[in-house]
């Protein structure tokens, strides 16, 4: 089962709107042991339609995009780099592969609004790996066992938390895929070292909630 943890840099906010103009990915095998990266710049099909705000946070502008790929070039390449470091024979069974992110939903929306704008199905798993969902409860286990937690759940905070930083002041999406990766795989080593007895688990039970 292996893992795609992935970030992308986007014109705007709006996944039916905006599109993707930068994507990094890590792949992990089941040990999350990285097995290959992966970042390319996106040449947009509506330039026009760059939001200030996004462009303020990853600084790429139309300059720096001018000899990268369109969306439909993107997509195929992805897919191909995909295949080929797992070995795989069709396009289904990237169906094995899970997908990760930090706020990874947003990030997922986007990338499948490019496949459908370039009438390609989505054939990856619809079970994503979230850090920021994961970071949530791992945290609250945390701080209810008075362990200090950080005061965010931005990647930025659990990165830090954890020891780690970006190294340039802009977005990247291959560096923040690369920290989004290790604090993945920090919280879920961590959370097999913890230990609950059944009898001291909560359960529903329905006289109690009336």
């Amino acid at each position: 089962m292996p893992y795609l943890v992935f970030d992308v840099e986007t014109t705007g906010l709006e996944p039916d709107y905006h599109e993707i103009i930068q994507i990094g990915a890590v792949l992990y095998d089941d040990r999350w042991d990285e097995i290959s990266t992966y970042l390319t710049n996106v040449y947009p099909e509506h330039p026009e339609r760059f939001a200030i705000p996004s462009a303020q946070v990853h600084e790429l502008t139309l300059a720096d995009l001018e000899e990268a790929p369109m969306i439909h070039e993107m997509l195929e390449d992805f897919e191909e780099w995909l295949m080929e470091e797992l070995n795989l024979s069709t396009r289904s069974d990237l169906r094995r592969i899970v997908v990760c992110g930090q706020s990874v939903t947003t990030d997922i929306n986007f990338l499948r609004f490019a496949y459908k704008k370039c009438q390609m199905s989505w054939e990856f798993s619809l079970r994503p790996l979230d850090l920021f969902v994961l970071s949530n409860f791992y945290f609250r286990i945390l701080k209810a066992n008075g362990i200090h937690t950080p005061k965010s759940l931005s990647l930025k905070s659990v990165a830090a938390y954890f020891g780690m930083e970006r190294q340039t002041e802009t977005h990247n999406a291959l560096e923040d895929a690369i920290l989004t990766g290790r604090c993945l795989m920090l919280i879920l080593k961590n959370a097999e070292k913890f230990r609950v007895d059944e009898q001291d688990l909560a359960f529903w039970e329905e006289e109690e909630y009336e």
